[in-house]
């Protein structure tokens, strides 16, 4: 059976810590699944569509990786796709009391899947996408956070 993980998010943007999470999660699983979630209680800053199309860019040459969308619960979403682990990132310990509490629940909600957390590699462990979406939007460089371009800012 092959060991499919989901590496769920809004990447909004996706930025370099996603990335190194993408890469060093290939190396642990069969398929990874770049699973970009729709919040309906959020407005997302950059497209979708456009979103997925960018990270799909980034793998193009992997068939390991795969990226899509979904609506609704993440471990309805991994149910549907095989996945029996969730990739998580944990830059700190806050990252750690929401990502555990999150966990906690998915294995309520589906006993075989298990969550699975990489620490960010230390140069990475600041970059944020809330932090890069406010660069952003005031016109700053946010080069070296993202592994695409983003477009020009709609303004302030």
């Amino acid at each position: 059976m092959p060991r499919i993980a989901l590496f769920p998010g809004s990447f909004d943007p996706f930025t370099t810590g996603h990335l190194d999470l993408v890469r060093r999660g290939v190396g642990l699983f069969d398929k990874l699944i770049v699973a970009i979630g729709h919040n309906s209680s959020k407005q997302r800053y950059l497209p979708l569509d456009w979103m997925q199309d960018q990270i799909a860019q980034l793998f193009a040459d992997d068939a390991r990786v795969a990226v899509l969308p979904y609506q609704g619960l993440t471990t309805e979403f991994a149910r549907q796709q095989g996945a029996r682990f969730l990739l998580r990132g944990l830059r700190n310990t806050l990252d750690f009391e929401y990502e555990n509490a999150i966990a906690q629940g998915n294995r309520h909600l589906y006993p075989e899947l298990e969550t699975v957390f990489l620490s960010p590699t230390p140069a990475l462990a600041a970059v944020s996408s809330t932090i890069i979406r406010d660069i952003h939007r005031f016109g700053g460089d946010v080069g070296a956070l993202v592994p695409f371009a983003l477009p020009p800012a709609s303004g302030a």
